[in-house]
């Protein structure tokens, strides 16, 4: 089981709120987090049962698992934005995933009526990308990119080259660091059989400094939690970069290489890492 909150995961594994039957495989799929979709997986026909099928999960449920779960609710603007909010404020929700996120006041209206709440901020259109820094120092707990639907507002075809989010992925992670909260998560990698395309999707995302990433199918989550954690040679690297250090604090070489601060950061960073 994951120590991972909503908030720090490296992995968000969506579940359909509409079918019930999948939450428990969701929970038990190694996923740190797991996402209740009331939006884009859900028709319109069944939004008020997705809606109750979650709430009545959430009155039986440990609370280490309702810990694990985020509930990606109906977007501000949309008619199941209110009843959204009533039913997971009854519910005692923890952790939301808020689409279409535009501005600050987005995530206030949430808040205000969700007292306490975690609010994931999904950004997936050119005006999210523009006000990313007041969304992120505006009370979001983690931004998350969706890179499909940011596609479609831009009309880019991220099919074979996805160069067209790096701009965006640059002003989501930077946003999210000056704000001080984790590094944002990437989106989703819709091949569902190719565990290749999945890693190179998210290797590019570390690149601009992301942390977590979306997933579509349990199959996605091991691959990338093996991914994120630092191989042998980077560990055997971090441990003798400390060694070093402890023998000659701030005058130690390694490998021809001055062992400054920055360097001795990097080298715990990455031994936290292969704890997570």
């Amino acid at each position: 089981m994951s120590s991972h909150s909503p908030t720090h995961a490296r992995t968000y594994l969506f579940v359909p709120g509409s079918r019930p039957e999948r939450f428990a495989k969701a929970l038990a799929s190694g996923a740190d987090a797991v996402v209740r979709d009331l939006e884009d997986a859900v028709a319109e026909d069944d939004k008020a049962t997705s809606r109750d099928a979650v709430a009545e999960w959430f009155a039986t449920a440990s609370t280490e698992d309702r810990l694990r779960i985020v509930v990606r609710i109906n977007d501000t603007g949309s008619a199941w934005f209110a009843a959204d909010l009533l039913t997971m404020r009854d519910a005692g929700v923890i952790s939301v995933l808020l689409p279409k996120v535009e501005s600050a006041d987005q995530i206030d209206t949430t808040q205000a009526a969700l007292p306490g709440v975690s609010v994931l901020a999904l950004i997936e259109s050119a005006r999210g990308v523009a006000q990313v820094d007041s969304v992120a120092s505006g009370g979001a707990s983690r931004l998350v990119f969706g890179t499909l639907d940011f596609a479609l507002d831009l009309n880019i075809d991220i099919g074979t080259d996805a160069t067209g989010l790096a701009y965006a992925a640059s002003r989501i992670a930077i946003a999210s660091r000056v704000a001080g909260i984790p590094a944002p998560v990437a989106g989703v990698t819709p091949q569902l059989d190719d565990e290749a395309c999945l890693l190179a999707d998210l290797a590019d995302a570390r690149r601009f400094g992301f942390g977590a990433k979306l997933c579509i199918h349990p199959k996605q989550v091991l691959p990338i939690h093996t991914a994120l954690r630092p191989d042998a040679k980077a560990l055997d690297w971090a441990r003798r970069v400390l060694v070093a250090d402890a023998a000659s604090p701030g005058a130690a070489r390694l490998d021809g290489r001055m062992v400054d601060r920055p360097v001795v950061l990097q080298a715990q960073r990455t031994l936290a890492l292969a704890r997570d």
